[in-house]
């Protein structure tokens, strides 16, 4: 068995992105062996898959020690994501083998990361709003939601038992829609606990029916192991606001892959959204600025006794 190092490396750096955002592992990784490997879709569908299983619980572990994870909500998602994992295996087996099978699933890994890129754009505006990481209640004050909590599993479990792709980048933008009152920890902790039986029950799936490689799985822990670890430990200090921008840009050049876009047009899009990327982080950083430097309210003495009134600068006399 020859083991290929470069895999290796990349996959180091993939799983750093997943200890980081929670995010980002059959998403990046799949195409990642597609693209730059040449290895067919559902073998690397198949490879991932069970190299995910061992690394999902090193990430999980470093933040169950952290107390950021809600057990209610992984048990419901589990509930639906584990037989809907199984069941999404089954699924690609019956489409049988050939040309045609492995055009199909590079189709469906292009549709799931293309929704994935949606999903951090919009994760991305709804923390901006408030609405996800802050400031975050406690265990106690998060009212589970079970059958939509049930149903996002579901449909997770299915897409990842067929693509590999949405145990993190599907998944937790459903959570941070179903629970906008978790913090950002407890989002990348309760998404990478629930996934670890989800891909365990896909993994399971693969390693019967599909199309299993020692070689692939053994670079892909190689790195990943201590890449996920790594991501984990510093996820508290993560760079968000620089990270989901660039994980955006790959999944969307990775979608257009998928769907056979040729070098050319894809290199100009990936131009033209980055130039568009650029731009609007620009914008807000000027507007945050802006923000920063209006002057203070400055306080008028009211009466005798009475609370200052604050009010704007004055126009000099």
């Amino acid at each position: 068995m020859d083991f290929d190092w470069t895999m290796a490396l990349g996959s180091f750096l993939v799983a750093v992105i997943v200890g980081l955002t929670g995010m980002g592992g059959g998403a990046l990784m799949t195409p990642m062996l597609v693209t730059f490997f040449g290895v067919s879709p559902l073998a690397a569908v198949s490879s991932d898959l069970v190299a995910a299983a061992v690394m999902k619980p090193v990430g999980s572990a470093v933040h169950y020690r952290r107390g950021t994870i809600d057990m209610r909500i992984v048990g419901w998602l589990c509930a639906g994501s584990v037989p809907a994992a199984f069941s999404g295996v089954l699924l690609a087996k019956a489409l049988g083998h050939g040309d045609s099978v492995e055009n199909l699933i590079s189709k469906a890994m292009g549709a799931a990361l293309m929704i994935a890129a949606a999903g951090l754009v919009l994760r991305s505006r709804l923390v901006r709003r408030g609405r996800g990481g802050a400031p975050g209640g406690t265990a106690s004050e998060i009212k589970v939601r079970p059958v939509p909590t049930v149903l996002v599993g579901v449909v997770g479990g299915l897409v990842v038992g067929i693509t590999s792709v949405g145990s993190g980048s599907l998944i937790i933008v459903a959570l941070l829609a179903l629970y906008p009152t978790l913090k950002a920890g407890q989002l990348v902790g309760t998404d990478l606990l629930q996934a670890v039986p989800l891909v365990l029950a896909a993994a399971i799936g693969h390693l019967l029916f599909g199309d299993f490689r020692l070689e692939v799985t053994a670079a892909l822990l190689a790195g990943s192991i201590p890449g996920v670890y790594l991501g984990s430990r510093i996820s508290s200090r993560a760079p968000g606001g620089l990270i989901r921008p660039v994980l955006v840009l790959v999944l969307v050049a990775s979608s257009l892959k998928m769907f056979g876009v040729p070098a050319v047009p894809l290199a100009w899009t990936m131009v033209v959204l980055t130039a568009g990327a650029v731009a609007s982080l620009a914008l807000r950083r000027r507007a945050a600025r802006n923000r920063d430097t209006l002057p203070s309210p400055v306080p008028v003495p009211g009466p005798a006794g009475a609370p200052g009134e604050q009010r704007g600068p004055t126009m000099a006399a």
